[in-house]
């Protein structure tokens, strides 16, 4: 590897004008210089593009109609002139090392990606603190994959850009994971890095974020982990069924429960509707799943009336 390899930084915006100036900067003030930042404005209706277009020639400004942030990345990948490929949306920002971090963890050939610790900005209490991903190299890395959901945000990894071409890039018939899906497809069978810092910082809202539904959040999570097992059977073929059974469909159950628990009630039911389908479920479930049954609104009127006898008590 050289100093002199071109890291390309694809940004998707669509009316992101409040942060879009500060993920810019983030980028223009990388320690590491050798970057392109292509930025594909996604049909904004806000000054999004007249702010990109004031930092003149370093940024590259694509301008399409919306298309949504996946197909929007994989025009951004397609236009893309470098042999690395980071992702940063228009509302996240970097630390000023991470480009030259992870590009040093990528020295070595065999090495097809890396990834940090990130920190959410804007979430209460816990859900904030600083994280850093368990190295999964070091442990069971397909199980860990498939116990969860998306190992990282998308912001806090590097790649090869021949890499992504040569796994298809972006599925765009998901309405979401499609990183999840993406990741799994390169670093499951391949060798990855992990860096042991906080360098990605990722911004949560209440609303126009895909993550807001939950529930489909996680439907799709499952969704992705059944079409990697089907097309990789011989990847899979050493886990045992029944514990392949856990990750998945079990793995769609622990998220109903953490939607319940904290009573997002609207996530919860269509997650425990879903998940009485699969079976995966035991006898001591059932008096969470079967009111998911009910119409929504009386599911809703049992469980809070259930929470106020609660509090009464």
């Amino acid at each position: 590897m050289s100093n002199h390899d071109l890291i390309s930084i694809v940004m998707p915006c669509f009316n992101a004008e409040q942060y879009l100036g500060e993920a810019i900067d983030s980028v223009l003030r990388q320690t590491y210089t050798n970057t392109e930042l292509i930025i594909i404005d996604d049909g904004s209706t806000d000054k999004s593009k007249q702010i990109a277009k004031g930092y003149g020639t370093k940024v590259r400004l694509i301008e399409q109609q919306n298309q949504g942030p996946f197909p929007a990345r994989n025009r951004g990948i397609a236009e893309s002139h470098g042999e690395f490929i980071a992702f940063l949306d228009a509302d996240d920002y970097w630390s000023v090392d991470f480009l030259d971090t992870m590009y040093r963890a990528l020295s070595q050939d065999d090495v097809a990606l890396a990834y940090c610790g990130w920190q959410n900005i804007g979430l209460p209490g816990k859900r904030a603190a600083p994280y850093v991903p368990p190295d999964y190299e070091s442990e069971n890395k397909l199980e860990l994959f498939l116990r969860s959901a998306a190992p990282w945000p998308i912001h806090a990894a590097l790649t090869r850009k021949r890499l992504i071409e040569e796994v298809g890039g972006f599925d765009n018939d998901w309405s979401t994971c499609m990183d999840y899906d993406l990741w799994l497809r390169i670093a499951v069978t391949r060798q990855i890095k992990r860096v042991d810092k906080v360098m990605a910082f990722y911004r949560h809202h209440e609303s126009g974020q895909i993550t807001s539904k939950q529930w489909r959040q996680a439907y799709n999570v499952w969704l992705v982990k059944k079409k990697f097992v089907r097309a990789h059977p011989e990847v899979v073929a050493n886990i045992p069924r029944a514990r392949l059974r856990q990750h998945i469909d079990g793995g769609l159950l622990r998220r109903g429960y953490d939607a319940y628990w904290r009573r997002d009630l609207t996530s919860a039911q269509k997650i425990f509707r879903r998940v009485l389908k699969t079976r995966i479920w035991e006898f001591k479930d059932l008096k969470y799943l079967l009111p998911a049954l009910l119409p929504s609104p009386l599911y809703q009127l049992l469980v809070n009336r259930a929470d106020k006898r609660m509090t009464q008590a």
